[in-house]
């Protein structure tokens, strides 16, 4: 092991700085002017260090001596101000002035620290922006909710996909059997509407067979001069989201791209929009047919997946369908002649209500003027409720997990700044380490929010070959009994375990993962135990532990992005909620499967499977990529 002085880390940690740092003397001669201090003035190291660089205009000079001064007399400076670049720029900067003093704390010079304020301004933006997009899409989903007039609903999806996602031009297409057609179109020729094509060998077949519900087509990926949409000028892109209804493909939304770029961003509003947009559809037809077909009406509230009600000018339920039941837990008979379980919107309105049970609905009102019923329509919206709150809490969380460690780092490394040569090397040795190891939490933490991104995109790259699992349980449970003086472990692993067919980093990952759930959720200590065995063409993989368990509700809802078994654990055992949402994308993605079951006597067993090496028909997981053993390839998600 090479030792490295800690001088040399200092400067390295200067160097490496992404801010420019500029330290002065008493005459303001610079002494050190690290790299990113060359990129942002202008001035090479050795054409500043010694010198006074003319970097403060004529009228801020004051203000400089000023801020000097106050750092003289034991203050820190932050402001927003101006300075020159070689070439005669002016900038318009961030300044954070502090002291630089010796160990009996006499004032040596000055540091400064130097950024653009319009990197504080982008990001700042960058969230406005954000909350910006949030907002105008409620209020454009209560928009189209709040109409039930089919060509409107239509013509509201198309122009607001626009607005949303600043695409130049935007469609919705009808799935109608093996054709699709163009039903509505915002800056697009109105001769356009009702063209049709062919379903199969269109973008919306393409996707469909994927089994995804958006994706991104480019001019490089497809003739998309050969499309219904090839006259719009400069069109390079194609951003397109599938509207279910009922759980079954209704149509798709289109949004043309010539002058812009398109990214996750917009994918993700056009993925919010179409699956919002395929139930308001889906309801402006169910109410168009009931107006038209009063005879057939019974059969659309059967059909319908949202909940929908038929009141009398009093107010009393006089139709109730079986979605209605199923969503508030009350059946026809119960509510026939009595007001419904929950208040009712304004005309026009939409109400969002929770009910006893703790459902969410949205209720939307519609009167028919012709009988003076009303017809009340209502979803369930807890799942976007708890993924609303799972992402606020993912937030905050990961606010939390990042602030812990740079607070650590930030004051070890300032005492170390401020008091080096007043430690001992041993109280050195130990506050490096603990920057080490802190460092270390945060890639780690990096490391499961990137590997969660990629997955979340369906972007995980795989290398699938044949790999021999036994042995690489062996070496991930290798060093376990010595981690904990609570924990005992016992591994049962057959020497013949059978080899198995997949990515062995991958796997590895996995397991890492599984095991440090199985201490992290015991923290009472107890027997942690790892199986596998054989099984038809699978080859099964347990971890058992004798910890918290994980509720019956919650055994599925643990494999999504931002969750934990409950809110309380995310306190008390920390991390962000990506651990199991990853390892399920990476066993998927290798042909396998992984699951949460409770274990007899209390705690939990976590279930891994992965193909057989020797399985007769073993088919690859990669479809569509090389058939070379051992050839990287692009997975998506499995659903």
């Amino acid at each position: 092991m090479i030792a490295i002085s800690d001088d040399v880390v200092g400067r390295a940690i200067v160097a490496g700085s992404p801010n420019a740092v500029v330290a002065l003397d008493h005459d303001q001669a610079v002494l050190a002017w690290n790299p990113a201090a060359e990129r942002l003035f202008g001035w090479s190291a050795e054409e500043a260090v010694g010198r006074r660089v003319p970097m403060v205009p004529d009228e801020l000079t004051a203000e400089h001596n000023a801020v000097l001064e106050r750092v003289r007399t034991g203050g820190q400076v932050s402001l927003r101000t101006k300075r020159f670049r070689r070439d005669g720029t002016l900038l318009d900067v961030r300044m954070d002035a502090g002291a630089l003093c010796s160990e009996t704390g006499v004032l040596l010079g000055y540091v400064n620290l130097y950024h653009l304020a319009q990197d504080d301004e982008t990001a700042s933006d960058k969230v406005l922006r954000r909350a910006q997009l949030v907002r105008r899409l409620t209020d454009v989903v209560a928009d189209i909710n709040a109409e039930l007039e089919l060509p409107t609903v239509l013509d509201r999806i198309a122009a607001s996909l626009t607005e949303l996602t600043g695409a130049d031009a935007g469609g919705f297409v009808l799935i109608e059997g093996d054709r699709l057609r163009l039903m509505a179109c915002h800056r697009l020729p109105d001769e356009l509407r009702g063209s049709t094509t062919d379903l199969r060998t269109s973008l919306v077949g393409k996707l469909l067979r994927a089994g995804r519900t958006v994706m991104l087509e480019t001019g490089d990926q497809a003739r998309l001069d050969e499309l219904v949409w090839s006259w719009l000028p400069g069109l390079h892109t194609i951003a397109l989201g599938v509207a279910a209804v009922g759980g079954r493909p209704y149509g798709a939304l289109y949004a043309l791209f010539a002058n812009r770029k398109a990214g996750h961003v917009e994918l993700e509003l056009l993925e919010l929009l179409a699956g919002h947009a395929g139930i308001a559809v889906g309801n402006a037809m169910a109410y168009q047919e009931a107006v038209r077909q009063r005879a057939h009406e019974r059969a659309v509230f059967d059909a319908s997946a949202d909940g929908i009600a038929v009141l009398d000018n009093m107010g009393r339920v006089i139709q109730w369908n079986p979605a209605a039941a199923e969503l508030t837990g009350f059946h026809a008979a119960e509510v026939i002649g009595e007001p419904p379980p929950f208040p009712l919107p304004a005309p026009g309105d939409k109400l969002t209500y929770q009910l006893p049970s703790g459902i969410w609905l949205d209720v939307l009102r519609a009167e028919i003027e012709e009988t003076g019923e009303i017809v009340i329509d209502f979803r369930d919206v807890t799942r976007a409720k708890e993924l609303e709150e799972a992402k606020d809490l993912f937030l905050a969380t990961t606010s939390h997990e990042l602030r812990t460690p740079i607070t650590v780092v930030r004051g070890f490394a300032g005492m170390l700044d401020a008091r080096w040569d007043g430690l001992s090397d041993t109280e050195r040795r130990s506050a490096v380490h603990t920057i080490a190891e802190r460092a270390r939490s945060l890639g780690q933490l990096m490391d499961h929010l990137l590997l969660g991104s990629r997955a979340g995109a369906g972007k995980i790259v795989l290398t699938i070959e044949t790999f021999d699992l036994g042995e690489l349980i062996k070496t991930a449970t290798l060093g376990l009994p010595v981690l904990s003086e609570v924990h005992r472990v016992e591994v049962n692993v057959p020497d013949d375990l059978p080899k198995v067919r997949g990515d062995a980093l991958a796997t590895d990952i996995v397991l890492g993962q599984l095991l440090e759930n199985a201490f992290k959720y015991s923290p009472d200590g107890g027997m942690i135990r790892v199986e596998a065995w054989p099984d038809r063409d699978r080859v099964v993989v347990v971890v058992d532990d004798e910890g918290v368990g994980i509720a019956p509700a919650d055994r599925e809802r643990v494999f999504e992005r931002f969750v934990q078994a409950e809110s309380g654990d995310r306190r008390r055992f920390g991390g962000v909620g990506l651990g199991l949402y990853i390892v399920r994308s990476l066993a998927r993605a290798q042909g396998g499967d992984v699951a949460a079951y409770p274990r007899p006597g209390g705690g939990t067993r976590m279930r891994l499977e992965l193909g057989r090496a020797d399985a007769p028909g073993t088919p690859e997981p990669c479809p569509g990529g090389a058939d070379t053993p051992g050839s990287p390839q692009v997975v998506p998600d499995t659903p």
